[in-house]
Formats: structure tokens, sequence, C-alpha cells
């Protein structure tokens, strides 16, 4: 006979008891395989959530270099792309790091000194 048991799969976010039925005795090796699956899925789940929240700052930074350049999507992504790979810094810290300009929070200054450097580079290769 089987009854309802609450067994507690939570990450950092989120705190919500999972109900599943499972033997009196302890849970059998199908009832464990389940909760790890569960628990791959949920962080699978935020992992995905928070490549979507960095895709948004990134798009963000992007839309930023294509007023400031002014250049298309793709030398933009470029420009980023090049201001990362240069400082050794993710990406994503490099997009944050430029949107956070408009909170009036300065732009690091080996990010700057790059992000200048890639400008002028862009603006060369338009030219030739």
């Amino acid at each position: 006979m089987h009854r309802l048991t609450t067994h507690q799969l939570t990450t950092h976010r989120e705190e919500r008891p999972l109900l599943t039925a499972v033997p009196s005795s302890a849970p059998s090796a199908g009832d464990a395989a389940l909760l790890a699956e569960v628990a791959e899925l949920r962080s699978k789940n935020e992992q995905l959530g928070r490549a979507l929240a960095t895709r948004a700052v990134i798009d963000q930074a992007r839309g930023m270099v294509m007023v400031l350049a002014p250049c298309s999507s793709e030398r933009a992504w470029d420009l980023l792309v090049g201001v990362s790979q240069h400082c050794n810094v993710k990406l994503r810290d490099v997009a944050a790091a430029l949107v956070a300009t408009t909170k009036d929070e300065t732009l690091p200054e080996p990010i700057q000194r790059e992000f200048r450097r890639e400008l002028r580079r862009l603006h060369t290769a338009d030219r030739g």
C-alpha cells in the first residue's frame, strides 16, 4: 500500500514541496530516480532562467552600442565580443557594466579603454 508523502526538494530561489506516492516503508529506487530527475530538471530550469536574463542584458548593451557607434546589430555584437576578449571579462559582465552606466555607474577603466579601441577599429573598418 502507498501513502502520500512530502519530499522537500528545494532550490535557493523557491521552496516547494514535491508530493509523491511512496511505499509506507523506505522509498524505492524508482522513487529516488524520480526525485533525482525532478532536481535535475529544476536545476536546468534555473540555468535557462539565468541565460534568459543574461541575454536580455547583452541585448540592451548591444542596442546601446548601436546607438552610440552608430552601427548594425552585427557590428555591435562584434564590438562587445572584442571588448570581452581583450579585457578577459565575460561578455555578460561587459554588457552589465555598459548597461549600468545608465544608472550613473562608471564603466571600469579597462573596459572603457578597450571600448574606445573597438570603436576606433569599427570606424576604421567602415572607412576602408
